[in-house]
């Protein structure tokens, strides 16, 4: 069943970069009492997400904090070194965007964004959304409607959505 709004997130282990290297982060724990916004998307350095979603998020990083978001978080089904590498190459670390790998997209399937186009070498990969999360409650949703789109699931939009 796909997370819908007024749902709480599931928990989920999804992996980060450290100084020592990848480690295990909650989501549970990212969103308890805090406002943040997660993207997720089909997979990094993907046409795409590389030119539209996530551009689209460092744009408008600074007025979705000015709305009170205090952390906007990337997920994609990928590994952690790939998440980080991609991160670094696009600018969203630099820009303060957390980039999350959920490399066996526990999160993604739980909650029923994952999909599969095996002819381009996607399995079990992220759906196009994006979601403001208040200590864990899905308040907004914008899922999009197909794979190579980023209309409704971009950062102008979700800012938007907020009002």
């Amino acid at each position: 069943m796909t997370i819908t709004t007024g749902d709480t997130l599931p928990d989920a282990s999804v992996l980060t970069m450290g100084t020592e290297g990848p480690h295990a982060v909650s989501i549970t724990d990212k969103v308890k009492g805090r406002t943040v916004v997660i993207f997720g998307l089909p997979g990094a350095y993907t046409g795409t997400c590389t030119s539209a979603h996530v551009p689209s998020f460092i744009r408008t990083l600074p007025a979705l904090r000015e709305k009170g978001v205090e952390e906007v978080i990337c997920i994609a089904v990928n590994d952690p070194f790939v998440m980080k590498a991609w991160g670094d190459a696009t600018g969203a670390i630099d820009a303060g965007i957390t980039m999350l790998a959920d490399a066996e997209s526990t999160f993604t399937t739980a909650i029923g964004m994952s999909f599969s186009a095996p002819p381009v070498g996607f399995v079990n990969r992220s759906k196009r959304y994006a979601m403001l999360v208040k200590d864990g409650v899905v308040t907004i949703l914008n899922e999009e409607p197909g794979p190579g789109q980023c209309d409704v699931s971009g950062g102008e939009s979700l800012l938007a959505a907020m009002g």
